[in-house]
């Protein structure tokens, strides 16, 4: 009996007591798991008797957001013209509800108000009135749904892979901009997807992840063009000479990107430009920059500081300064006043180069432009998590449960956001972060898209797979998110990959945000290779992705012998080498069949399981020319499959025992392919073949 009455508690709060696997198999969620979730959720499930108490008082199954005393949720969020339940009135009593708009004008609203046009889109104030109570929310009125963009192809690029001769070491902002410029003009790209951008450590050492940052909402310095920054035209001799000595052994090859060496030199380089005096129109601006970033600039710039003296993870600060709030804090935010403004300064100049790059991809004539990426959290002792740290669920890492590629589930290490108390907070860092993303591109991807629908809480201390699901408004966030994309006219792909609800698919299509196509995962319910006819118009197509290995890599199994050395199967290599074969034979079928290989299937089967790459750039274009038949509005080719490398970027389930984030651009041979060399490539050439163009070549 106390067992039901868990589960009926913990779908109360959005928590599953039990979900379906990635093999289609119903698997119940442990009780001590759900006991530390609901724990994390301030839910007393320890004892039968607390159960009992909580559910008393519990939010009416389809309310976890609200609470039951209230007319009106913490914040209201409708799509235009989808009529949608959002108060819990007294039956048989008037009730008038009205919007107040930020003009002050206040409108009444009728029966169906939101398919009228009289309340514009945007962020409103709700009133309801019934009897002797008035209450008020923040209101939304959100896009029905975003425009799809029309056909076209993009490269996809871990931006840091990509080095140019010019380049401290790794890919930086002009980097991207010169890549978005030559392939928007010379080969007709409409869009440019980049990995996360996002912040990291002010101090070495520098995690390798993008995915893994401190902070989502502001943009990592190591990225900043030294060359590009006004303050080094003001520069004498004698300083550009101590630069360029700073900057010449970054440009050596090397065969793994080493950010601390590279931030090291880079933070000297920032300092010196920092010191050069501003003229009154660039002290206007940055104090322009300031003010419209407001409270969280600041937050963010004091947590750098802070962090140079006490550490990138603030939870080994000394207690006093944990709380971002407290007079600790403010007291060491007036010492550091100077460091302070210095990490104030860097975020400026990268707004400037992250727009100036968005602006290279557009008078290139791509119509999107960069999509940037948004992770799905923020490292435990990040700046997000130290200032946002009362929206966070404690004790509770972000993750992935068991499935085909990690067998074993993942923990990724980031604190989840409060379902609640993010919603009590009208979302505003997630609209912040959102509008931060689009304000400089034409598109955003998220990463693992059901960060809007639901997440994949794993306890402190248990493993991967002793987590359950736990549930996000939706709605609200996929409001939140596609008003920002409205606002810029911009894009958003779903990455909809492994374990993800149809249901939420749907919801992402209604709203005409793009799903995830990826070749090798296309399959029907026979496990086969879906025809080109039967894939998603609605989606981003793309071979793989950068938690697998590119394409010349997976044609020879690399990634089945990678996994088996880190230990990461849990079934014989053999079997998985197997599998491997049958799945590639089904694609080199059914390639063969549309006429995109002309080679018998069996010929390159078997060239490839004897070690030969004979066939590995004609697959390549292959496959590049079957996304091309398929309907999706988006088409991604990888830099990596373009110029035939092998390596991952990332091994999902390691973190030192592979390179993963540190491997820069190479050939199959591991011969570096610097942004340069891209232009005369003849194998980046034939990989886009057949290509469609989003406009005419120039």
């Amino acid at each position: 009996m106390i067992e039901d009455e868990l589960s009926m508690l913990a779908g109360r709060y959005g928590v599953a007591p039990r979900y379906t696997d990635w093999k289609g198999e119903e698997v119940g969620v442990g009780r001590e798991t759900l006991v530390a979730v609901l724990g994390a959720l301030g839910v007393d499930a320890s004892s039968p008797a607390a159960v009992r108490d909580e559910l008393a008082r519990a939010p009416a199954p389809a309310q976890p957001y609200g609470d039951p005393g209230r007319m009106l949720p913490p914040v209201v969020v409708l799509r235009r013209g989808v009529p949608a339940p959002f108060v819990r009135a007294r039956p048989g009593e008037p009730l008038d509800l009205a919007v107040e708009l930020d003009s002050g004008e206040t409108i009444p609203l009728v029966q169906d108000p939101f398919a009228q046009d009289e309340v514009p889109l945007g962020w409103h104030l709700l009133h309801a009135r019934q009897g002797d109570a008035h209450e008020t929310a923040p209101f939304l009125l959100a896009p029905r749904a975003l425009e799809p963009p029309p056909r076209m192809w993009g490269f996809t690029a871990q931006l840091y892979s990509v080095r140019s001769r010019a380049s401290w070491g790794m890919g930086d902002l002009r980097d991207l901009a010169d890549l978005a410029a030559w392939s928007g003009h010379e080969l007709g790209a409409g869009f440019t997807l980049i990995n996360p951008l996002h912040a990291a450590e002010p101090v070495p050492p520098v995690g390798a992840s993008p995915y893994s940052p401190m902070s989502r909402r502001f943009a990592a310095p190591i990225y900043l063009r030294i060359e590009d920054l006004p303050e080094y035209g003001a520069l004498p001799a004698g300083d550009r000479e101590r630069l360029a000595a700073l900057a010449a052994p970054l440009r050596a090859p090397h065969d793994r990107i080493d950010r601390d060496r590279v931030w090291t030199a880079k933070l000297r380089a920032l300092e010196l430009l920092y010191g050069v005096p501003r003229d009154a129109g660039a002290r206007h601006r940055f104090e322009g920059f300031r003010r419209r970033e407001g409270e969280a600039l600041t937050a963010f710039a004091i947590w750098c500081a802070l962090a140079e003296e006490h550490g990138a993870d603030w939870r080994r600060w000394p207690a006093e300064l944990r709380d971002a709030r407290g007079r600790a804090v403010a007291e060491a935010a007036g010492r550091l006043r100077e460091r302070v403004d210095f990490h104030a300064w860097l975020q400026w100049r990268l707004d400037e180069q992250l727009g100036g790059a968005q602006r290279a991809a557009r008078d290139a004539g791509m119509q999107v432009g960069i999509v940037h990426d948004l992770a799905v959290g923020v490292a435990h002792g990040s700046a997000d998590s130290w200032i946002y740290r009362d929206l966070m669920a404690p004790g509770m890492s972000v993750g992935a449960p068991p499935d085909e590629f990690n067998q074993r589930g993942q923990d990724w290490g980031q604190p989840p956001w409060h379902p609640r108390r993010l919603a009590d907070a009208a979302y505003v860092p997630f609209r912040e972060m959102a509008a931060a993303a689009f304000r400089h591109g034409g598109g955003l991807r998220l990463d693992h898209a059901m960060q809007v629908s639901r997440l994949w809480w794993v306890p402190e201390g248990g493993s991967p797979a002793e987590g359950t699901y736990v549930r996000y408004d939706r709605g609200a966030l996929l409001g939140c998110l596609t008003w920002e994309a409205a606002r810029v006219g911009a894009v958003v792909v779903g990455e909809d990959l492994g374990t993800v609800e149809p249901e939420v698919r749907d919801d992402l299509a209604a709203r005409g945000i793009l799903g995830t196509s990826l070749l090798w995962f296309e399959q029907d319910g026979q496990g086969r290779p879906k025809p080109p006819d039967r894939w998603r118009e609605l989606s981003l197509a793309t071979v793989g992705t950068h938690d697998m290995p590119p394409i010349t890599g997976y044609l020879h199994g690399d990634h089945t012998a990678l996994r088996d050395r880190l230990g990461l199967l849990t079934r014989p290599a053999a079997e998985e080498a197997d599998e491997h074969r049958r799945r590639l034979a089904d694609w080199l079928r059914l390639l063969h069949e549309h006429d995109l290989l002309d080679v018998p299937p069996g010929e390159v089967l078997r060239a490839l399981s004897n070690g030969s790459t004979a066939y590995d750039e004609r697959l390549v274009e292959a496959l590049h020319a079957f996304l091309a038949r398929t309907p999706a509005r988006l088409v991604g080719v990888a830099l990596a499959d373009a110029v035939g490398e092998r390596r991952t970027q990332n091994q999902p389930g390691t973190i030192d025992e592979y390179p993963n984030w540190r491997v820069p651009l190479a050939d199959a041979g591991g011969t570096p392919v610097l942004l340069e060399d891209l232009r005369t490539d003849r194998r980046v050439r034939a990989a886009l073949r057949g290509l469609p163009v989003s406009r005419a070549s120039r």
